[in-house]
């Protein structure tokens, strides 16, 4: 969420330093999904269950003597799955921010492009044939300056 405002505010220094920070925390979230898998497959073991099928629903429907563990398994189930909802919104958001940003960009180079092409005269001889040159070209930059 922090790089919402960042991407809209164009700031690009900004933007890179968010990025560093998405890249370690996906290497903890990287971590922390290989203990899971970890755990999933010493879980499938004990009840004898298929890992590839095991699901979190599965586990907390097989709590039934524990409602405690069964409580708490389901909230942080459900807290997960609110979590999940709400980055996907975020970075639908961004991602439309960010091809809005290069779509305007874009705009920016055609233009830019389009004011180097300097206009043709309209010279015409006798056979109705334009024989107009251009009346110069643009520079948009000059690297002395």
């Amino acid at each position: 969420m922090k790089k919402t405002p960042i991407i809209v505010s164009g700031d690009i220094v900004e933007l890179q330093k968010i990025t560093d920070e998405e890249k370690d925390v996906v290497n903890r979230i990287s971590h922390f999904g290989q203990k899971r898998e970890t755990v999933t497959k010493d879980i499938a073991n004990v009840i004898n269950k298929d890992v590839e099928t095991l699901k979190l629903s599965t586990l907390i429907h097989l709590l039934d003597r524990q409602p405690k563990e069964q409580a708490r398994l389901a909230a942080v189930s459900d807290k997960l799955q609110d979590t999940v909802r709400r980055i996907k919104k975020v970075n639908d958001q961004n991602a439309e921010l960010i091809k809005q940003a290069l779509e305007l960009v874009s705009f920016d180079m055609n233009l830019i492009q389009a004011m180097k092409q300097a206009p043709e005269t309209a010279n015409y001889d006798r056979g109705a044939v334009n024989t107009g040159g251009t009346l110069g070209s643009f520079s948009g930059f000059d690297a002395k300056q």
